[in-house]
């Protein structure tokens, strides 16, 4: 079966369907990973998102549970240039396709990802819709255009646990504020041997208070940070008050509350293989990235310090106060690209709380 991905200029590539049958609607981003696209999907993060993988060949190795990043994949629809139709792994439960078809995701393939990839560098991301079976183009176009943008959708909302949990635990105790919280980080803390409760994103400060935590951790999610004024507030309201780290989506709201601003950047970070500086020790990080907002450093205000740059464009990648115990990243220590070089961060917060 035929499908087309349009996008709001009036773009237009035609490919074959896989995954589920219909239409989806979102901001077309694409991602350098040459894995992770299971994670990738299943990430709350890319809730709202269409998403294009650059690496030209995608499924390969299946899906298994073990590597889900929430319960079902948030991203709208999926861009691939080859899929693999007969994984080989030990621990492929599902093909890819069956996985899409599963959950109602939408697939295209057989475009040319570079040339959509080098369009969306050259023009930033953009509103697209990914439609299956035979549709006139202009109205594919049309209807790219009106789809809404990222920012004002409300996200964070349709990721967020609608009760809180707990993680059992021997060691200090973490409330995580889920904004769209993905498995490996709780995986992380449960690892470190910490009792975790994890908390919708609308929970206010005295709420956060009342379960006596040792340390509050701000997750990752989707969308535009300034779609989330009531967490800025909740994190003003707790600052000074324990030790806070916060992870990309987290991060970027710790800095509103600080009072500094946040922007939209062209076509965003996402990938496992984006080069960090840490200001403090010189050393540089290979990390896993997945945002489309990053911290404004002018920003900033004087007790707040940028602790982490990007060295391709100079981003902010990081923040440490130098008086409350507050600190954050942009990036994903809980992910592995490679080395788990970014696992400090995490003992930093323990000796926080300790």
């Amino acid at each position: 079966m035929k499908a087309y991905l349009a996008l709001e200029d009036g773009t237009c590539f035609t490919g074959e369907a896989f995954g589920a049958t219909g239409k989806a609607n979102g901001e077309v981003v694409f991602n350098t990973g040459m894995t992770g696209y299971q994670e990738i999907l299943t990430d709350p993060s890319y809730c709202g998102q269409i998403v294009t993988m650059t690496y030209p060949l995608i499924g390969n190795y299946g899906i298994n549970r073990e590597d889900m990043e929430s319960a079902r994949p948030r991203a709208r629809g999926l861009v691939v240039h080859s899929l693999a139709e007969h994984p080989s792994n030990w621990r492929a439960e599902l093909k890819l396709e069956e996985f899409l078809v599963a959950h109602g995701v939408v697939g295209i393939r057989g475009i040319d990802t570079r040339a959509l990839t080098r369009r969306l560098r050259r023009s930033g991301t953009m509103r697209g819709v990914i439609a299956t079976g035979d549709w006139p183009l202009e109205q594919l176009a049309e209807e790219a255009q009106q789809a809404p943008p990222l920012s004002g959708q409300q996200l964070v909302p349709q990721v967020t646990t609608p009760e809180p949990y707990s993680l059992p635990g021997s060691g200090p105790h973490v409330v995580v504020v889920d904004f769209g919280v993905k498995e490996n980080i709780l995986r992380w803390l449960t690892k470190l041997s910490c009792r975790v409760t994890v908390v919708p994103a609308g929970t206010t400060a005295e709420e956060v208070l009342e379960y006596r935590p040792d340390g509050v951790l701000l997750s990752n999610g989707p969308g535009d940070p300034k779609d989330a004024p009531d967490a800025v507030r909740t994190i003003w309201d707790l600052l000074g008050t324990l030790p806070i780290f916060g992870i990309c989506l987290g991060h970027q709201l710790l800095g509103l509350a600080l009072g500094a601003d946040t922007y939209k950047l062209p076509f965003g970070h996402r990938g496992g293989n984006h080069p960090v500086k840490d200001l403090a020790t010189g050393r540089v990080y290979i990390t896993s990235q997945n945002h489309g907002y990053a911290i404004d450093a002018g920003t900033l205000p004087r007790e707040v310090e940028a602790s982490h740059v990007n060295l391709n464009d100079g981003t902010v990648e990081g923040l440490r106060h130098w008086r409350l115990p507050a600190f954050s990243v942009q990036y994903h220590p809980e992910a592995c690209p490679g080395p788990e070089d970014s696992a400090y961060l995490f003992d930093r917060f323990m000796k926080m709380m300790n």
